[in-house]
């Protein structure tokens, strides 16, 4: 892949990117410093209720960011309500007004979109709000939305078009139920919400819509959280429920119909038991569909330039550098098989394809131990393996798991929740009791799951984490404590600090 052979071929751009996202814009920008001609194709495909949205991808316009400000927008709210314990009075009822939230958020993200132009023009980097897809070896057709056709040449292609929610192909769920991709420009205030999935999204989502005053209720085919450790999963649910969030479990809707037009209207929700035929029906304001994305990959030409994808799920399998099946085109982000699907891993995996490419480098993209956290109302960060998978793999006799609850002293004051939170590491006696699973339950999850990650990519040990002095008093500093093992059976419950 280094030291190519120079092209005879003249092509228009020496690298085209396809997809706007994360990983796409920090592999074009990287491209531009070695001073090659390098192109964006960006299109946003309408949702089926007509919303679409500015440069960036779904982390920036309808993922991470609008997710993360409505998170804080319900955590405000707990803020509020613990601030009288500590002293603040105020008598007027304290209310949320969704319409001056969301166009906050929007205002933010437009920003964000305008910033993503300006730096791909100061890089010199050809910008094109138009749907690319493959149509012969090398060459691209770029459509607009007025519909006007280009056809670009290139040297080397990235796909990096990322991936859309997926509906349940029912009756009703294109018309009537909306997505993730429609929640955060939602132009008036949901009202009595169901959210359909048990996805971190739809959790996440559930719970901030809980914490600004909505009546939600998550309705779950099987588990929560597939994917992620099943202990701290179940764990979340709990919290959930304890805070006023209804849960379904086990069934699955068949038909949604509406009941009344409005913003919001009234929607009539028919659902059957995953476990037999029992039928159950309810009324909501809104329906949030979170039950899945699915590759944008099956409709941009990649079987007229011979791309292998995966035909069930769509996504594209690549070597360890991000190279598809034919030489002169890769792939990064969501769309790739059997990789995590996170903004901070496409932007790390374009980056470093670049520099490969263009810079001499041998850097690969490391998609072991990434930490990431998931921001439920009790935030969960984690890294490395789930207790399920490090027992699958090392086998239960050569994991070892500590563990505790703990109790934030922010919360202490206003007397709330209990031994909710949750500190556990997965060790591998096998290997001097190394760290191969760290997960916390507990505010700012997200902040010390990534203080920790670099310990455990440099291969922390259990002594080590032992000998590190903790910081008092913070949540964090429970990890240089832990001393119950889930073995012993022995009470993780905390008193005092």
């Amino acid at each position: 892949m280094n030291g190519h052979t120079p092209v005879t071929h003249s092509y228009d751009y020496d690298l085209i990117v396809i997809g706007g996202g994360s990983g796409g814009l920090a592999a074009a920008k990287e491209a531009a410093k070695y001073e090659k001609k390098v192109m964006v194709l960006d299109f946003v495909t309408p949702t089926p209720l007509g919303n679409s949205w500015g440069l960036g991808g779904t982390c920036v316009n309808v993922g991470c960011i609008p997710k993360k400000l409505m998170h804080q927008a319900a955590l405000l709210g707990q803020a509020l309500e613990d601030s009288r314990k500590f002293g603040w009075q105020f008598t007027e009822a304290v209310e949320h007004n969704w319409m001056t939230m969301t166009e906050s958020v929007q205002n933010y993200i437009g920003s964000l979109n305008w910033g993503y132009r300006v730096a791909l023009r100061e890089k010199k980097v050809t910008y094109e709000n138009a749907y690319g897809e493959f149509v012969a070896p090398h060459t691209v057709k770029a459509t607009n939305k007025r519909g006007v056709e280009k056809l670009y040449t290139a040297e080397r292609f990235l796909i990096a078009t990322g991936e859309r929610p997926r509906y349940l192909g029912i009756p009703g769920d294109k018309e009537y139920c909306i997505s993730s991709d429609d929640l955060f420009s939602l132009p008036y205030c949901p009202g009595k919400t169901l959210v359909v999935g048990a996805s971190y999204v739809a959790l996440e989502c559930a719970g901030f819509l809980a914490g600004l005053g909505l009546d939600v209720t998550v309705m779950v085919r099987s588990i929560l959280l597939r994917g992620f450790d099943q202990d701290i999963a179940n764990k979340i649910g709990e919290y959930m429920e304890e805070h006023g969030i209804k849960f379904i479990r086990e069934f699955v809707p068949i038909k949604v119909e509406q009941i009344e037009e409005g913003t919001p209207g009234r929607l009539k929700v028919t659902a059957k038991s995953t476990k037999g035929n029992e039928i159950i029906e309810g009324e909501y304001n809104t329906v949030l569909l979170a039950i899945g994305r699915d590759a944008c990959t099956r409709n941009i030409g990649l079987d007229k330039v011979g791309v292998r994808i995966n035909e069930k799920t769509g996504k594209i399998p690549v070597n360890d550098e991000e190279q598809t099946n034919v030489p002169y085109i890769y792939a990064v982000g969501d769309i790739l098989q059997d990789k995590l699907e996170l903004t901070p891993v496409a932007i790390q995996a374009g980056r470093l394809l670049i520099r490969r490419l263009y810079g001499g480098a041998t850097s690969k993209c490391d998609y072991v131990n990434v930490p990431t956290t998931v921001f439920t109302p009790l935030e969960y960060g984690a890294c490395g393996y789930s207790e399920e998978t490090a027992v699958e793999k090392f086998g239960e006799e050569n994991i070892e798991v500590y563990h505790s609850h703990f109790w934030p002293l922010e919360w202490t004051v206003p007397s709330r929740d209990n031994n909710k939170c949750y500190a556990k590491i997965i060790c591998n006696i096998q290997d001097n009791e190394r760290v191969i699973g760290f997960h916390v339950l507990g505010p700012n999850a997200g902040e010390v799951t990534q203080g920790f990650a670099a310990a455990i990519k440099c291969g922390m040990t259990k002594e080590q984490l032992d000998s590190t002095i903790g910081i008092h008093p913070v949540c964090a500093e429970v990890f240089t404590t832990l001393s119950v093992t889930k073995r012993s059976g022995e009470s993780t419950l905390l008193s005092g600090c």
